[in-house]
């Protein structure tokens, strides 16, 4: 079992960023599931810090490329304070949204303190989307869509400036795993900034494992690695509780493979967990599915492993 440092759990109960209603449910159910005793149950001492607020969602159109910019940034703002103290205070801050553009505020956190210790950034993007769209060419104006762009610098200023420097991270830091869906103009965009993405395609040639090798590849004792879990990930057919499924995504094995992975590096620092739609979900079970993974995340496995086969 890997021992983690203390973690916290962070709510951000917000749709703001969604097409989609629903996701602002998402970190009670959650917490419905059993996330709190879950990651205490695997040597974790863990303390549920809450849900930050926040605007409410005005449901309003694109303004100028951005659906309810002026809201995404305050509850970005919120939550990048909110990771950000339980970093300073050396625990492992897991953000339960809410829906994918508080990715923002949560990494824009991490890579600030990894910048004031001096330490490298690792990013693992699990994710059907590339989220890596602009105002001049989202479809939709959503800023769930945007995240990533954003913290490589593309994006409204006082997003891409939430944590302090500009851009946040750099393409190498992440690596985009699952991804299926991605709009044209963001193909190019991906291509251009050289950001590493194993979509559904190279999974499926290459497996899971090698691709998990590939995208921890260069993880060492002075890495601080965080997983940014969308929760559409997951092939719908085990993940239906999501406003933007995809199909053709991980099966239930691959995506435990993958956590397990995770947990033998013993690097795991941070966590989001976003886009959980209960409305649309089947008597909780995407929520209990999530959490499921959070404990091979957290050091579950069938057999006490003395070495990574």
């Amino acid at each position: 079992m890997t021992v983690m440092r203390p973690a916290s759990i962070i709510g951000a109960p917000t749709d703001i960023g969604a097409g989609t209603r629903g996701a602002s449910m998402g970190p009670e159910a959650l917490r419905v599931a059993g996330l709190v005793e879950a990651v205490a149950r695997y040597g974790c001492s863990v303390r549920d810090c809450g849900d930050i607020s926040g605007p409410p969602n005005p449901c309003a159109a694109a303004v100028d490329g951005f659906r309810h910019l002026p809201q995404v940034i305050e509850w970005n703002r919120a939550l990048h304070d909110a990771v950000y103290t339980e970093l300073a205070q050396k625990r492992l801050p897991i953000m339960i949204g809410g829906d994918h553009c508080l990715a923002i505020g949560s990494i824009s956190a991490v890579a600030r303190r990894c910048r004031e210790r001096g330490r490298k950034l690792r990013i693992l993007w699990l994710d059907a989307h590339a989220d890596f769209n602009t105002s001049a060419l989202t479809p939709t104006g959503n800023l769930h869509g945007m995240p990533v762009a954003c913290l490589c610098g593309h994006g409204p200023r006082e997003l891409v400036e939430i944590g302090g420097a500009v851009p946040a991270i750099t393409p190498d830091q992440i690596r985009q795993i699952g991804v299926r869906s991605v709009d044209e103009g963001e193909k190019r965009l991906l291509q251009e900034a050289g950001i590493e993405v194993f979509d559904m395609r190279y999974i499926d040639e290459v497996g899971m494992r090698h691709t998990l090798e590939l995208a921890l590849a260069g993880v060492d004792d002075s890495t601080h690695l965080h997983v940014s879990l969308d929760v559409d990930f997951l092939d719908p057919d085990i993940a239906p509780g999501v406003g933007t499924t995809v199909r053709g995504g991980p099966t239930y094995r691959e995506a435990q493979l993958c956590m397990e992975m995770v947990a033998d590096t013993g690097r795991l620092a941070s966590l989001d967990i976003v886009e959980l739609n209960p409305a649309l979900d089947h008597r909780n079970q995407t929520a209990e599915l999530a959490v499921d993974l959070v404990e091979s995340l957290f050091g579950k496995s069938t057999l006490l492993r003395m070495y990574n086969p």
